[in-house]
């Protein structure tokens, strides 16, 4: 079976308001009590599985979820335990599960590697959650077609399995399709998101609880894994974009769910931010491949991405420029004010409801059916290598434009035209990493293998020159109220030289490169 969830923290300020919509008449209470099962090593985690046996109500039910899309959907077994048989061993102590029940079912392949009997033995429960949870059902009748989700409300603790003493509050709201159309699920998410001003979280209770084993409130930040990226040589445009959709929404939403839950590492920042950039980069330069784009996903991404970016130049500057110019002898310059002065946080950035339900939209969209699609009939792989072309073109025009302001020492705009190159190098960068798997041809493999080190080093090189005049420029402003800074200031333009002749290198090398389209 497969579940198909999606999960919400709740605001303070809205919980009350939301609490008298999920206690209906016709709303069901549950106590449950949950243990959660896996080796000393945590190996089933790591695998991406949750293995628990939970007491729902006068119940027992063994529970083990795995795989599915990364997002909203797992796959799901469930079986009901003998209640006599559960209490003996609650009164022994020796509650375990049987995972002897999953032969010959769809999870027994993704237990294959673990061999069921070696697996049994090397089992311990790790955690346990005592949870109150509000259910209530929610149903609709479109011309005869009946579609029902569940709504839960989960309230209470996960425990440690050795200390009591040591647990972590849960506080969130599912909504789970029971039946029907997947429609009738975003639109009633979008509705509570909109009211009650929700925030998607991809954090299961299986991986809280694992993060509490280990005294940690959030789970580390999560860079862009292409191998995730499920396209073929002959997928098609609908099917192409949702798939490049898909991919960076895996990146998005783990480093968004830690922030929304008050993360302020920088890590989670500056991944989220890596995810919006190659969101966005899909969409502008893809716009023609879905007629189920939403051009108002745009500029909602723009204005996160921009907000994200001037909080972790500036919380990176603080933690790391400032200690390296420290290193390098500079008297210290305190950033702590320039940093509390910023009006909009991640956090409050990432929790605003626009950016959400957007999130929620683009999550429905990579589900949705691409064949249903005009260009359905239509390859990525025939319109990708335009795209391609058009992009190229464009870097092309920037890195002369570039040129022609420092000849003509147009220093006023040099910043700008500096931008735009690295925005064009950047776009045609992941562009060219979404297009990559099309090219399975041995002859594109290698070509293509040479221009994608090439650009993505230009585009590191590039990156870190272009950081380095924006710091300069930080500490030249500082001077002017704090003259510990004009050492920064004059040490940043000078190292500017260097990587200035390091990034005309790269590019140069990318000019030089064969296209692989």
């Amino acid at each position: 079976m497969q579940e198909i969830e999606l999960k919400f923290l709740v605001p303070k300020a809205r919980l009350k308001g939301l609490l008298r919509q999920a206690k209906v008449k016709s709303s069901e209470v549950t106590q449950m009590a949950a243990h959660y099962y896996d080796t000393s090593d945590q190996k089933l985690a790591q695998a991406g599985i949750g293995l628990r046996i939970r007491r729902e109500g006068d119940t027992w039910v063994q529970t083990i979820k795995a795989g599915g899309d990364g997002i909203v959907a797992r796959l799901e077994h469930n079986a009901l335990l003998d209640n006599e048989q559960v209490q003996a061993m609650l009164k022994s102590q020796k509650l375990m599960p049987d995972l002897t029940i999953y032969k010959d079912t769809s999870i027994e392949p993704l237990l294959a590697d673990f061999k069921l009997k070696k697996l049994t033995k090397k089992l311990s429960r790790l955690y346990v959650t005592d949870i109150e949870r509000i259910t209530r059902l929610v149903t609709e009748d479109d011309n005869g077609a009946k579609s029902s989700i569940e709504i839960a409300y989960d309230y209470g603790d996960i425990i440690h399995g050795e200390d009591d003493n040591h647990r972590q509050s849960i506080q969130e709201i599912e909504f789970e399709l029971v039946s029907g159309d997947l429609d009738f699920l975003f639109t009633t998410a979008k509705t509570w998101c909109k009211r009650y001003k929700l925030y998607l979280s991809t954090v299961t209770k299986a991986e809280r609880g694992g993060l509490l084993l280990h005294n940690q409130d959030y789970s580390p930040a999560i860079k862009a894994n292409l191998k995730q990226l499920d396209v073929e040589a002959d997928t098609s445009m609908p099917a192409f974009i949702r798939a490049v959709v898909h991919n960076c929404l895996l990146q998005i939403l783990p480093n968004s769910s830690a922030i929304v839950a008050g993360s302020q590492d920088y890590e989670h920042v500056s991944q989220l931010h890596n995810g919006i950039q190659r969101l966005h980069t899909s969409l502008k330069t893809l716009q023609n491949f879905s007629d189920q784009l939403n051009p108002e996903w745009l500029p909602i991404l723009e204005q996160t991405a921009s907000l994200l970016d001037d909080y972790g130049k500036l919380s990176y500057l603080s933690d790391y420029v400032e200690y390296k110019l420290r290193q390098q002898g500079a008297p210290a310059v305190d950033w702590s004010t320039d940093i509390d002065d910023i009006k909009i946080t991640p956090i409050d950035t990432v929790r605003a409801n626009d950016f959400q339900l957007t999130l929620l939209e683009m999550i429905a969209f990579t589900m949705s059916d691409p064949s249903i699609e005009p260009q359905a009939d239509k390859l990525a792989f025939d319109k990708v290598a335009k795209n391609l072309s058009k992009q190229y073109d464009k870097l092309l025009k920037a890195l002369q434009s570039f040129v022609d302001s420092s000849e003509n020492k147009a220093d006023s705009t040099d910043k700008d035209k500096l931008a735009q190159l690295y925005y064009h190098l950047t776009s045609l960068r992941y562009l060219s990493e979404f297009a990559a798997p099309l090219y399975h041809k041995k002859e594109s493999k290698k070509t293509l293998k040479r221009w994608l080190k090439r650009v993505k080093k230009a585009q590191k090189t590039l990156n870190c020159h272009l950081n380095k005049v924006y710091y300069q420029q930080h500490y030249k402003q500082k001077a002017s109220t704090d003259a510990n800074a004009l050492y920064g200031a004059g040490w940043l333009a000078a190292s500017q030289k260097q990587s200035g002749k390091r990034c005309q290198k790269r590019l140069d090398k990318v000019q030089d490169s064969d296209r692989f389209w």
